[in-house]
């Protein structure tokens, strides 16, 4: 079988989403780091991977890949495994819905406007930027009411059996509960928590777990 490599780091919400799939998907893989930030940038020849020098990009055999959404598709499609996408057209919209929600309004605003601001920058020997938090807050609260109203009474994100959605979600959620903002706002959202419960007890979660997550 044709070797599976993923390029990115550990600590990346995106890698992190594309290593779930492999692992719901039960598809053995290698992890490449690739440090984004590292002194000098990415290694030399990686932007021969993912031209515009972000992470994750992919390659089964000689067939690469780029853009973490491909990625996931083509491992659920590619490999054999439980589905990660609804067969049911309103089922898949649903789905689809949730993911573009989460990375056009859910991913700047809970990680990098919350976590990165509260957690990272002062770790790091930077001061917290106290309006941007205060002003990611209300934005936030907006994309977890979201998720809970389109989840309903459901397990999962997307209906009663796991999607994509849900791994995307969950990368980006188990970042931002790391801020105390992040765990105020989730307690607030019961039904989202039980859904989080329910996926942080997810063998793949355990086994894609940052050091961050670890500490």
């Amino acid at each position: 079988m044709a070797e599976v490599v993923l390029y990115g780091a550990a600590y990346s919400v995106y890698v992190r989403i594309a290593r779930l799939a492999l692992e719901e998907k039960g598809v053995a893989y290698r992890l490449e780091e690739v440090d984004m930030f590292a002194e000098g940038g990415p290694p030399a020849g990686y932007l021969a991977r993912q031209p515009f020098g972000r992470i994750p990009a992919f390659a089964h055999g000689e067939f690469e890949l780029y853009e973490t959404a491909a990625i996931v598709r083509y491992v659920d499609e590619a490999f054999d495994g439980p589905a990660l996408q609804p067969a049911a057209p309103k089922a898949r919209a649903r789905m689809n819905q949730i993911t573009s929600l989460l990375d056009n309004y859910a991913y700047r605003t809970l990680v990098w406007d919350i976590l990165v601001e509260r957690v990272i920058v002062p770790e790091e020997g930077g001061r917290s930027d106290e309006a941007k938090i205060a002003a990611a807050i209300p934005r936030a609260q907006t994309c977890l009411s979201a998720l809970e109203n389109l989840m309903g009474t459901a397990e999962f994100l997307a209906g009663d059996a796991l999607t994509l959605a849900d791994l995307q979600a969950a990368s980006m959620i188990a970042c931002f509960r790391l801020a105390p903002e992040g765990a105020a706002l989730m307690a607030e959202h019961p039904a989202l928590s039980q859904w989080w419960g329910r996926m942080a007890a997810r063998p793949s979660m355990a086994a894609t777990r940052p050091p961050r997550e670890r500490a």
